[in-house]
Parts: C-alpha cells; structure tokens; sequence
C-alpha cells in the first residue's frame, strides 16, 4: 500500500553567515567633499583679506615702505623660498617645543591649585602677578641669564602661553557637574577613581580651551624671543630685512607666522574632537 500522507517540507540549509570583517574607518565619497564645504569659509575669508591688503596697498592709504602690496611679498617668497622655510622649520620647533613645555606644566599648576584651597591662596597671586608683566621688557634680561640661543626663547613662549592652560585646568576641575559627583559618591569612588573617571574626563573641554588659547602666544612668544635672542626663525628674518628696508620679505615671514600658527591651532581642534567626540552631541551648536 502507497504511503500517501505528505512528507514534511525538507529543511532548507540557511548559509551560515560569514564573520563579519573588523569594521574601521573607511574613505567615502562624501568625506571629500564635507573637507571642500568646510574649507569654503576660511577661503573665503583669506580672499576678502587679500583684497582688502590690495586695495589699501593700490590706494596707498599705508606708504609702501610699510604696507607692499601682495604681489611683491609674494615675489620676496619666490625670491628665497628655501631660506624663509628653514627659519620656518626653526621658529616651528620652538612654538611645539616651549608650547609643549606650557602644556606640562600648566596642567600640573592646574591641578595642584584645584587640589588645595591653600596652595590657590597661596601662590595665584603670585601667578596672576607674572602673567601682569610685560613680557617683552624680559627679554633682554632672559638674554643676560641664559645667553643667545633656544633657552630665551622657549622661556618667552613658556611665560606666554603657561597662564591660560594654569587657568583652565584650575577651573574645569574644581566645576565639576553637581549630578557627576553625586553619582561618584554613591558609588563609594576612591579620590583616584573620582579624578580618573569623572573631574578629569569632565574637565578636559575646559582645559582644551586653555590650550587652544595658549598656541597662538606660543607663536607670539617665539617671535618676541627671536628678536631678542635668535640666532635663526622667522622673528630673525623679520629684525633683519626690516632694518634694511627689506619690508616685502620681512612681511613674508610675518604671512609664514600666521600660517603657522593657524595650521598648529587647527591640528589641536582635530586633537580635540578626536579626544572628546561626545563633546558635540552633549553640546549646543551653531
């Protein structure tokens, strides 16, 4: 007798899914063009710069001697490139290393200050009373301390650039959010597990503030350096070409100054948002 009751539909193998490949950050056609869009602004603001420097310099509202037009720094730049990006590379090193040297420091005067109600008591003051100084009155005493060369110079960029970083280092550790810490002591935190975990992470946008007003005094504070007590840089090439009446090349390392330092305050924005990523999404933004 023929079995005629149906047969159960046969199990369809699914294919096995293959492991999924590490996932890293990829290239996509739109990254190209969000840098394009981004870039847009700040070409834009370099034109109308550059037009303005144009028209100031073709009506001679400023005597040439001290304003040359565009065209001729742009030819002083031509003239000597190789020379104007050594000293480049050289006034580059200084802001990086005495900028550095700031960051150090300042973050470990920060934290002692919002570590001790006494040591604030004691010793701001004494740094708000540093900060007062005119730096530039310094710097022929720093030449007789510590002679021609690199030390005066990054001392110069240090005593610029080390009070900002001082300040906001102070300041987003002892504001830490109010929900925060109670959230720390309901847990039993350690003072170590406090400050690793919660006031250190919670006071970096603050100090990223400080350091990204401190790079461009790092700039400043190598140029002022230079005049004083460089042998080499940009401040040099500027001293030196002014003084000979040389003001279309000495106007092309003040140009390579700001780019400079434009290019360095840029690269510490990219730290920043690399370093805080949740920074723009648990904030307001324009």
């Amino acid at each position: 007798m023929t079995d005629v009751r149906p047969r159960p539909p046969e199990a369809t193998l699914a294919p096995e899914p293959s492991p999924a490949a590490p996932r890293g950050p990829r290239w996509r056609p739109g990254d190209l063009r969000g840098v394009a869009v981004a870039a847009l602004p700040p070409a834009a603001g370099l034109l109308v710069a550059l037009g303005l420097w144009w028209l100031v310099a073709r009506l001679e509202l400023i005597h040439p001697a001290a304003l040359p037009p565009p065209g001729d720094v742009l030819d002083a730049f031509a003239a000597r490139p190789a020379r104007l990006l050594e000293h480049t590379a050289t006034t580059t090193r200084e802001i990086l290393f005495g900028f550095a040297l700031s960051v150090v420091a300042g973050v470990l005067i920060g934290l002692a200050l919002a570590a001790s109600r006494t040591v604030e008591r004691m010793f701001t003051p004494l740094l708000v009373a540093v900060n007062a100084v005119p730096k530039i009155t310094l710097g022929p005493l720093l030449v007789v301390a510590l002679g021609w060369g690199q030390k005066p110079i990054l001392t110069m960029v240090f005593l610029l650039c080390f009070f900002p970083i001082v300040l906001s280092t102070a300041t987003g550790l002892t504001t830490t959010p109010a929900e925060l810490a109670e959230l720390v002591r309901s847990y039993n935190a350690s003072r170590w597990q406090a400050f690793r975990k919660v006031r250190f992470p919670a006071a970096l946008p603050q100090i990223f503030v400080g350091l990204k007003v401190a790079m461009p005094l790092a700039a400043i504070g190598a140029v002022i350096g230079e005049f004083q007590a460089g042998e080499g840089g940009l401040g040099y090439v500027i001293q030196q070409y002014a003084g000979i009446g040389d003001t279309a090349t000495a106007w092309a390392a003040i140009i390579l100054v700001a780019l400079v330092s434009i290019l360095l305050y840029a690269a510490l924005v990219l730290v920043e948002r690399r370093s805080l990523p949740w920074l723009r999404e648990t904030t307001s933004s324009r």
